[in-house]
């Protein structure tokens, strides 16, 4: 089945290679900017990190990409649940920022899923709460417009009904401020992020054992924008067969992200 996959694949790459010509400008003989849309609180993903900069693991996807493609790169930092607003205004061209599919097939245009995820649930290590059934009575928060609150409230519509509150914030870095100080008793969160805070946090917080749900990341481009995403798509493909995305993986691996949940390297292995 592996071998299947990767062929298919690799058909993808084909085409998708063969767009680049077409895909390198803007019928103006100008360089194409490629406008990514991120969460600059979203580590290991997107994040401002310790010398101001934006960083994370889909940024440097996408800057290899650019570099790939002599494309400019350009990274946007975006309130999340004002996404869709800045990819209809044509401010950003795509969100690629541990952007979930799964749910969402048929709002954007997208590449293949590059990364497997799981929704968990986060509490203090202090809280007695060792299981999502130890929930019922307790106030849960989350991102507005999130992957973590459309499983909350669609998939798993059965939990939240036993919580006290589901609250949702701007971004995570609130969310876990608030658990931290007691104001709630449960962060429900993407597993790379989880992965993060508990790498710089030693200590703080436990991941209960049952996730919530499992999706797939990929990179969203505004609907019917089939030519930059075979682009991309080629070049992510690329980057997989010869290595380039598990390097830079690597990079990230100290700050919560899963080697073992890339899925195009494991293709080509």
């Amino acid at each position: 089945m592996k071998r299947i996959l990767a062929l298919i694949l690799s058909i993808l790459l084909v085409f998708g290679l063969a767009a680049c010509s077409s895909g390198q400008n803007n019928g103006n003989n100008e360089s194409f900017t490629l406008k990514v849309g991120f969460d600059a609180e979203y580590p290991p993903f997107g994040f401002i990190n310790d010398q101001g900069k934006n960083d994370g693991f889909d940024l440097a996807l996408a800057t290899e990409v650019c570099k790939r493609l002599d494309w400019k790169f350009e990274a946007v930092p975006i309130a999340w649940d004002a996404k869709d607003a800045e990819l209809d205004s044509g401010n950003i061209n795509c969100i690629w920022n541990g952007f979930t599919i799964n749910g969402r097939e048929d709002d954007y245009t997208w590449t293949v899923g590059y990364y497997d995820n799981s929704v968990v649930m986060v509490v203090r290590a202090d809280s007695g709460i060792s299981s999502l059934a130890g929930l019922a009575g307790k106030t849960v928060m989350t991102q507005a417009a999130s992957s973590a609150l459309n499983a909350l409230e669609k998939s798993r519509a059965d939990l939240t009904a036993t919580f006290a509150d589901l609250k949702e914030t701007a971004d995570f870095n609130s969310a876990f401020m608030e658990l931290e100080s007691g104001a709630v008793d449960a962060v429900a969160v993407d597993v790379g992020v989880a992965n993060y805070f508990l790498a710089t946090q030693s200590g703080s917080y436990v991941i209960l054992d049952e996730a919530i749900s499992s999706e797939q990341y990929g990179v969203g481009f505004k609907k019917g924008d089939a030519k930059t995403m075979y682009t991309v798509q080629g070049v992510l493909l690329e980057m997989a067969a010869d290595g380039t995305m598990m390097t830079i993986a690597k990079q990230y691996e100290d700050k919560g992200l899963v080697l073992g949940s890339l899925v195009l390297p494991a293709l080509f292995d």
